[in-house]
């Protein structure tokens, strides 16, 4: 794989003499000169609070390999709404020069603001399948970020205490047994209850818990949902089950509950045995208890009654998309910029050993993925014991505001588990009928 270099900025008296930096409006317009060696500013707005940090480092990395470019990073995420945020930030004026895209469906809500990336190197290292949500006509509209998986997480200390071989689950009779167990030996165990089930993170229910009941109804397959006229809950029962599973034996309230408490307040200071989520929660476990997160969890698929060897979902959580509105040499800025971060040798290292990303790229050294979990996942990957990322076909804001929001009010007894699918089936077939 090439490595990918750039220009050098010019003299500091020329840096300091250069126009208004340059940037994104609303007509495409940029403030200050595209001349080569004038400072261009490329602004990036992205979702992914869990490496805000490491990604500020690297893009210092970046400038001053290259201090003709000065990067601005806003992140928003978490328990922000991103989507709304984004729209809002178009709205205002103020365009992004890079921003984060989630597949089929972002790709048709967003597709007159996207870039052809096809010619950049990153798309040409990009892993066989993981374009197929973001391509187009042949154009190439968006860079993976990584890979990532997710199911339930779970202490390998308690669960050994306890009796119980992980292994030994690979169905919902034999997961309810063993929360059970769990449940009985609380007190020995020092648990506060099994499970963390955060209701108040409809991306968690409408979302990703979704996603493992749907994805074998749309085959594992995104662009057969995104094509999808209706939803039909095959396996919604299944769903109801883990659904209450989770809540049944989880601290309460379960739908005020967040990820920051399921993860840090609970999970990583071994109050509850178990969460539903991925590896992407490493960073903040390592960030309590180190032991825990390198030597004491271990991640398994959520069963679905009806299919079997349920595997864990493995996909790509975001795209980064270049605002192809912003000007000639902020989109080319942008564009190097994310060859860059993922093909150059000190962007790798930093997508592997900084970020702990799955790479979603050819030419890494897998063997340098640490963290237990992205271990797991890059295993069943390879093994081909995944099951697809379905929900990034789901229509516009069906997941968390219709389907999630509707959990919500079931965990609040303000609704039926049958008025749920029965709202989200309606809802999914008026969008698809516009």
């Amino acid at each position: 794989m090439k490595e990918v270099r750039f220009s050098k900025g010019l003299v500091a008296s020329l840096m300091l003499s250069a126009a208004v930096l340059a940037g994104c409006s609303s007509d495409g317009e940029k403030d200050g000169s595209s001349a080569e060696g004038e400072e261009v500013t490329v602004d990036i707005f992205q979702f992914k609070v869990e490496f805000k940090d490491q990604f500020e480092d690297v893009v210092a990395l970046y400038e001053k390999e290259n201090p003709n470019v000065n990067i601005e990073i806003t992140t928003v995420g978490g328990g922000e709404d991103y989507g709304a945020a984004l729209r809002s930030r178009f709205a205002s004026g103020n365009e992004p020069a890079i921003f984060n895209i989630g597949g089929p469906q972002d790709v048709a809500d967003w597709k007159d603001n996207l870039s052809d990336l096809t010619d950049t190197a990153a798309a040409g290292a990009a892993l066989d399948g993981t374009l197929d949500g973001v391509t187009v006509e042949s154009e190439v509209l968006g860079l993976p970020y990584n890979q990532e998986g997710y199911g339930f997480i779970y202490n390998t200390r308690l669960f050994e205490e306890a009796g119980i071989d992980p292994a030994s689950i690979t169905d919902f009779a034999s997961l309810e047994e063993a929360v059970k167990t769990l449940d009985s030996k609380k007190d020995e165990l020092g648990l506060e209850s099994v499970f963390a089930f955060p209701g108040k993170e409809t991306w968690v229910t409408g979302l990703h818990l979704s996603n493992t009941f749907l994805a074998p109804e749309f085959d594992n397959n995104v662009l057969t949902a995104f094509d999808a006229k209706t939803v039909d809950f095959k396996y919604a029962d299944g769903f109801k089950k883990i659904v209450d599973l989770q809540n049944e034996y989880s601290k309460q309230p379960t739908v005020s509950l967040d990820y920051s408490q399921q993860v840090e307040e609970l999970f990583s200071l071994e109050r509850v045995a178990i969460i539903q989520q991925g590896n992407w929660a490493y960073g903040s476990i390592a960030g309590i208890d180190p032991e825990l997160a390198d030597n004491g969890i271990g991640l398994m698929p959520i069963p679905v009654e009806g299919v079997e060897n349920t595997g864990l979902p493995v996909g790509v959580p975001m795209y980064w998309g270049v605002n192809k509105k912003a000007d000639e040499a902020v989109v080319k800025e942008s564009k190097e910029f994310l060859d860059w971060l993922y093909t150059s040798d000190v962007g790798k290292t930093a997508v592997v050993e900084d970020f702990k990303f799955i790479p979603a790229y050819e030419g890494y050294d897998t063997s340098k993925i640490s963290d237990p979990m992205s271990k797991a996942i890059y295993d069943a990957s390879e093994s081909g014991n995944t099951i697809g990322w379905v929900f990034m076909g789901y229509p516009t804001g069906w997941g968390e505001d219709v389907l999630g929001s509707n959990i919500q009010k079931y965990l609040s007894d303000e609704a039926s588990w049958d008025e749920v699918i029965d709202s989200a089936k309606e809802a999914w077939e008026a969008d698809r009928a516009k």
